[in-house]
């Protein structure tokens, strides 16, 4: 695999500083090597032989985020994204990055099979529900931080309840692909079933491989890049299968990386399979965005609710989708959105930055607690499911009652309210999400 980091990706950076502002690890140190065009400087000199791959170097293309905000800032247009994780891939490949055994671990052995994931998600579910009032106070610091991170297992996985085929009560007017992920699976399961309810409402036939895996996104923006091609791979073969119009994803991070599975493929020897990507590439639609052009059916009911919007990194500088999600919400009569500040502003969970760099990740976080607190809300909206857990551990630890969503669960409770009978909005938007699992 050729390593070589593309000089006309480095070249493009004019140095100008207009993405020091919107970088939240420069603002956290002020240093210029903490900067995305610092760290373009660095990157340039590792490549042109000048410096050599040191610990340093690697650290630094790690405490990067990878939120991409530099890149909706940027006058050049730089593919900031695709630099830094050329860097981590490089690192990865060449052994230097000092968590390449454990990553490789977890990458290759845990999200490879969706057996093997599973298999592990019911145990933190039997330890969640059964150990964990006994072992809690016990367990050292660091992975007490880890535990307390991760969101309570689903007690019932979306792949194991949904059929492969769903049809609309009435008319089909599409027919889409549905990815049910990894973490979205076995965590928030009860936002994928809200995701094909919607769906099927809004007249979608929904198709949802069985052989479907992870879409191979933490993999490939953490340096694993040829275990992300691997799963890659598989989701292409799969999701082809169907005549779709349509494959919707419901989770920032999965559809900003199955947008990128034609250019990943784009040299592979198979040209078919490297066709095919290209092609589930261009259908790859995120829910918000899918529903949106679609014209999607407006809900007639009054859901008396403040709440306030998280953009997920990967959606708002990566997909450039912001518009869309506030229309969802906008649309549900009575709810009232009041604009977060900096909701561009990464929530410090970036994958699993918050469990590598915990420390980092929770600077970052309190800055986005404390603008959600000023919003008085009583609901947080977002669309990724580890922005979801970091800001929802954020708010567990600042005492504070907010709940957190995805815009498409709220969107279905508006749905459900319109088929009951009665004036019960609020009592039946508070069963609704007690019975989100």
């Amino acid at each position: 695999m050729d390593l070589k980091i593309p000089s006309e990706l480095i070249v493009q950076c004019m140095h100008c500083g207009m993405c020091l502002p919107v970088c939240p690890t420069y603002n956290l140190t002020l240093l210029e090597k903490s900067s995305p065009r610092g760290r373009i400087r660095l990157i340039k000199e590792v490549e042109d032989g000048n410096l050599p791959m040191t610990d340093d170097f690697v650290d630094e293309m790690y405490f990067c985020l990878d939120c991409q905000a530099c890149q909706s800032v940027c006058p050049a247009g730089v593919q900031y994204g695709k630099l830094v994780e050329s860097a981590r891939i490089k690192a990865f490949m060449l052994g230097k990055d000092k968590q390449v055994l454990i990553k490789k671990l977890i990458f290759r052995f845990v999200f490879a099979s969706n057996f093997v994931f599973k298999f592990f998600a019911r145990l933190m579910g039997l330890y969640q529900k059964t150990l964990r009032r006994f072992i809690y106070k016990i367990i050292p610091d660091r992975l007490r931080r880890i535990e307390e991170l991760a969101p309570m297992i689903s007690n019932k996985f979306s792949d194991e309840v949904l059929p492969e085929v769903l049809k609309p009560n009435g008319e089909v007017k599409y027919k889409v692909g549905f990815l049910t992920g990894c973490f979205m699976n076995v965590m928030y399961s009860g936002i994928n079933i809200d995701s094909i309810e919607v769906l099927l409402e809004n007249g979608c036939e929904v198709y949802i491989p069985k052989k479907q895996v992870c879409c191979g996104s933490v993999m490939a923006h953490y340096g694993d890049i040829e275990m992300a091609r691997r799963l890659a791979r598989k989701n292409v073969i799969e999701f082809s299968r169907y005549e779709l119009d349509a494959i919707v994803v419901n989770s920032a991070g999965c559809g900003a990386f199955m947008k990128e599975y034609g250019e990943l493929f784009k040299e592979d020897k198979d040209k078919t399979l490297s066709e095919k990507a290209e092609h589930i590439s261009k259908i790859v639609k995120d829910i918000n965005e899918f529903l949106c052009e679609i014209d999607f059916k407006k809900p007639e009911v009054e859901l008396d609710l403040k709440v306030t919007y998280h953009d997920a990194c990967h959606l708002a500088h990566t997909q450039k989708i912001t518009a869309q999600p506030r229309t969802l919400i906008k649309s549900i009569p009575g709810v009232k959105l009041v604009e977060l500040n900096e909701s561009t502003w990464c929530c410090g969970s970036a994958g699993i930055y918050n469990i590598l760099r915990y420390d980092d990740s929770m600077k970052i976080l309190d800055r986005k607690i404390k603008n959600i607190l000023e919003t008085k809300a009583e609901i947080v909206l977002t669309a990724n499911p580890g922005c979801h857990a970091q800001i929802e551990y954020g708010l567990k630890k600042a005492k504070a009652d907010i709940k957190v969503m995805h815009p498409v669960s709220l969107l279905n409770i508006a749905y459900k309210m319109m088929k009951s009978s009665g004036n019960f909005a609020v009592i039946n938007y508070n069963e609704a999400f007690k019975n989100r699992e």
